[in-house]
């Protein structure tokens, strides 16, 4: 169960950077992205003290995991004007889970990437696809399989990202 949860750590982070894939004007500051998938509602069965070796383990892999509470992970995310005007994703995937984006595309209000994931904790193709409805708010989903800490996983998500504010407070940017 422990493998399988940080493999859900690991998977539920990727889909976090796909909210710097908007074509349209995305407004730079806080972000508060909500990922659903049916390997999330796993979390809710695993005892307080065991999730927090889980978080121990995971941030020592230089994850950080996202608040998870009835089937969903809720994070929040610093976007810098920067990260707005480029419309990329950024170097998110390099630098945190050793996963890279390949094939990112922007056409109007929507956006989608293709990831690979090729290093000792995580290995496997996933995709990410979504609408911007406005420059506040975009939905998505993500798909991927592979294997994670010698894990099996297949699993897709669904994403929602909203604007929260223009000043990010304690949330730095993602390096």
């Amino acid at each position: 169960m422990r493998k399988t949860l940080l493999a859900l750590a690991f998977v539920s982070s990727l889909p976090i950077s796909t909210v710097y894939a908007a074509e349209n004007d995305m407004r730079p500051g806080l972000w508060e992205i909500t990922t659903t998938s049916d390997l999330l509602k796993l979390a809710s069965q695993i005892p307080p003290d065991q999730m927090q070796i889980l978080m121990n383990l995971a941030r020592q892999h230089g994850v950080d995991m996202p608040k998870i509470q009835n089937g969903a992970a809720t994070s929040q995310v610093c976007v810098t004007q920067e990260m707005a005007d480029k419309k990329i994703p950024p170097g998110f995937y390099q630098n945190r889970s050793g996963c890279t984006a390949q094939n990112a595309t922007h056409t109007g209000n929507k956006y989608s990437l293709d990831f690979v994931c090729a290093n000792s904790r995580l290995q496997g193709n996933g995709t990410a696809e979504g609408i911007f409805t406005n420059p506040e708010n975009f939905t998505g989903r993500t798909e991927f399989d592979g294997v994670a800490q010698g894990a099996p996983v297949k699993e897709h998500a669904d994403i929602s990202g909203r604007w929260m504010s223009a000043s990010c407070g304690a949330v730095k940017p993602p390096q």
